[in-house]
């Protein structure tokens, strides 16, 4: 089967671009797939065909008006040229304006309505950031009802699709996220202490991971800052990982002025998280919002306690005191899942870690895999 796939960015550090490269990459071998995107990391150029659309990736709402405009030409130009046709088109959420799958991790009428008040940040960068919530909004009801499929990835979106735009009953699936379990398990020859001691941490003290691409505003980080100026204990550190240059900048600034910095430490982008989960005592994330957090579950799997809110996608694997601890989005909340937590012996915390890997095994590879085929599947015959 010929499949077209539209999307932004195909690269293992964009969260829908990852969970297409590894369904790309498992298989095809079975379909045809040809990818039209910014940037792709093809994992196997003699099959997948790429296609590059020539737009500006930043700022995401430049890039979403710039690949609606210029996507559906090279697409157009594509086909004129080789004289291939599609049974099938997937795109992500509401990026283009015709297809037959939209593959929907967000839904943006539904954040703007309900959160975006609460964790929209302030400034130029927020300003864009909503325009770009908008215009997905403006759009996404045309493109719902023309799609005859929507993949979403987790039970939560699915209902909150389906109590936005009631249209959508009978369309669509969940397909849960992969986590690569064995990649994100701590190797028995990573020297834990000696990394923290490499990045200022001791033994004594209790190192919590936050990790984001962005958007550290309605990811929660404000929260967790106050809930560390609150706790005054100058033990409990903060690794944030993730963040373009300007936006550290500004919260480095943030933390200076609040008398964190000795606490909090930004380490920016990485192009492999997983020595700051495997150094870290837990990970916290109290975001107002997710699709599916797929960077708790890869934490989870990494052998870490969470302390979280219990966003789409949280409620399918967490349970509260097991494998870590759920939390209200505001600072008081925030707050006591970090003093529950502190409160356990070193031992618990083990065990508890130990839990939240086995209640993420379930989000195996194959899993997520195998989900695809039998979607491929009914797609076509239907």
């Amino acid at each position: 089967m010929r499949i077209a796939i539209f999307d932004y960015e195909v690269v293992s550090t964009n969260p829908v671009g990852s969970c297409h490269l590894r369904m790309l990459e498992g298989l095809c071998k079975e379909h045809e797939f040809t990818v039209f995107a910014v940037e792709f990391e093809n994992p196997c150029p003699e099959s997948i065909r790429f296609v590059r659309i020539p737009v500006p990736t930043r700022p995401l709402v430049l890039l979403f008006i710039a690949y609606h405009l210029v996507a559906p030409v090279v697409y157009l130009l594509y086909r004129l040229s080789t004289g291939t046709r599609f049974e099938l088109i997937q795109m992500v959420e509401s990026n283009v304006s015709f297809g037959s799958i939209s593959y929907t991790h967000f839904c943006h009428r539904a954040y703007l309505r309900h959160h975006w008040k609460q964790s929209g940040g302030k400034g130029l960068r927020a300003w864009l950031r909503y325009l770009d919530h908008w215009l997905h909004a403006l759009v996404e009801p045309r493109t719902f009802r023309r799609v005859r499929h929507i993949v979403v990835a987790s039970r939560g979106l699915k209902q909150e699709l389906e109590e936005t735009y009631p249209f959508t009953h009978g369309k669509v699936t969940v397909i849960s996220n992969h986590v690569e379990l064995s990649r994100m398990a701590r190797p028995a020859g990573f020297d834990r202490e000696r990394f923290r001691r490499g990045r200022g941490a001791s033994a004594e003290d209790v190192v919590f991971a936050f990790v984001a691409l962005g958007h550290f505003d309605r990811k929660g980080l404000a929260l967790v800052l106050d809930a560390l100026r609150l706790l005054a204990d100058s033990r409990v550190k903060l690794w944030v990982v993730g963040g373009e240059p300007d936006l550290v900048a500004a919260w480095q600034a943030r933390v200076q002025a609040m008398g964190l910095a000795g606490q909090v430490t930004f380490w920016g982008m990485q192009r492999d998280v997983r020595p700051f989960l495997w150094g870290a005592d837990a990970f916290i994330f109290p975001s107002i919002y997710e699709g599916f957090p797929l960077v708790s579950l890869e934490a989870a799997a990494a052998g870490l306690p969470l302390i979280v809110t219990p966003v789409h996608g949280v409620e399918e694997f967490m349970r509260d005191g097991e494998v870590g601890f759920i939390v209200e989005h505001c600072t008081t909340g925030v707050l006591k899942g970090i003093q529950r937590f502190l409160a356990l012996p070193s031992a618990e915390r083990e065990r508890m870690g130990a839990r939240a890997q086995n209640s993420v095994a379930r989000y195996s590879v194959e899993s997520f895999l195998q989900a695809w085929r039998a979607f491929y599947e009914r797609a076509f015959l239907g």
